[in-house]
């Protein structure tokens, strides 16, 4: 791998992170360990009271942060509670920016079932919003065919044109560089356009990311980490994403067209761990490994 510490940490600016509503409430301060008007995704959990999502929206954004609360389509009643939501987290959290999901749910609450269906009532450019995040499956989908994931990218993509909407995609959390440049490099190819923020699990024990690849049913990567957990004496190693974001960094180096634009951290190990190795990373505050990747100058044994 030939990498420049200047390209990881350019690829790395701008990180994003996300909270959960329950993991919000352990933080006393999202400023005493993140930067002002650091972006933070807070999540729609199946099953809970959107509400949530929009009281935490509304203290990060009086902390100085840009909330981007998850809107979850087969969470919702109906397309009336979907213009409720959204016109609370506009009035009370001066929200400018939503990231729209199908949502993990098998059987839709309501009538809405797909991003899509949400994107086209209108109502979230209605409310002045106009810069929105949709999902994006380096490793496809258990739920959803590579066909239909296809489609509905063909159709977010013309859809974002004519109604001139700030549309890019966010993914889920990958652990292997090669599986996401093979996959932006096809759907670039497909014809997307839209840019890209790379899921990135943020440091954690072995143990931990084993859980959350687990539950969230990615394809190729679970490989990558099953392979290491299979390993007892090593669970509760504390694993970096260093070679993934080493690797990630050298493709957007080597590839101007590429639409890779954005690393979007899920803190499995702690917002604060996260948060601060993200820093780092963006700071240039890292130092090459002989074997490839890069370990962070306040990192110890990783």
């Amino acid at each position: 791998m030939s990498i420049s510490i200047d390209a990881i940490a350019k690829a790395g600016a701008g990180w994003s992170i996300e909270v959960t509503p329950p993991g919000a409430a352990k933080i006393d301060s999202f400023g005493a360990i993140l930067a002002e008007n650091t972006t933070i995704n807070i999540t729609f959990l199946p099953g809970t009271d959107p509400n949530d999502t929009v009281n935490v929206a509304k203290r990060l954004r009086d902390e100085g942060m840009n909330p981007v609360p998850h809107i979850a389509a087969r969470s919702l009643k109906s397309k009336e509670q979907l213009a409720e939501l959204v016109t609370d987290m506009v009035a009370r959290a001066k929200v400018d920016e939503v990231l729209v999901i199908g949502g993990g749910v098998d059987k839709p609450v309501g009538a809405l079932a797909s991003s899509q269906e949400v994107l086209e009532t209108g109502i979230l450019q209605s409310a002045g919003i106009r810069k929105i995040g949709v999902s994006g499956h380096p490793e496809g989908s258990p739920d959803i065919s590579d066909e239909q994931l296809a489609e509905a990218l063909a159709w977010k993509n013309a859809f974002a044109k004519s109604e001139g909407l700030e549309l890019y995609i966010e993914t889920q959390f990958c652990f292997e560089a090669e599986a996401v440049v093979a996959w932006e490099q096809a759907i670039r190819q497909a014809g997307n356009e839209l840019p890209i923020r790379i899921g990135i699990p943020g440091p954690a024990t072995i143990k931990t990311l084993f859980r959350f690849a687990q539950i969230s049913g990615i394809g190729p990567s679970m490989r990558f980490i099953a392979k290491q957990a299979r390993n007892v004496s090593k669970l509760l190693t504390v694993q970096s994403p260093h070679l993934l974001v080493a690797g990630l960094a050298e493709a957007m180096a080597a590839d101007p067209a590429s639409k890779l634009a954005h690393f979007h951290y899920y803190p499995f190990g702690g917002v604060a761990k996260t948060a601060i190795w993200a820093s780092e990373v963006a700071a240039g505050n890292i130092a090459l490994l002989p074997q490839g990747g890069f370990r962070v100058l306040t990192e110890k044994g990783v």
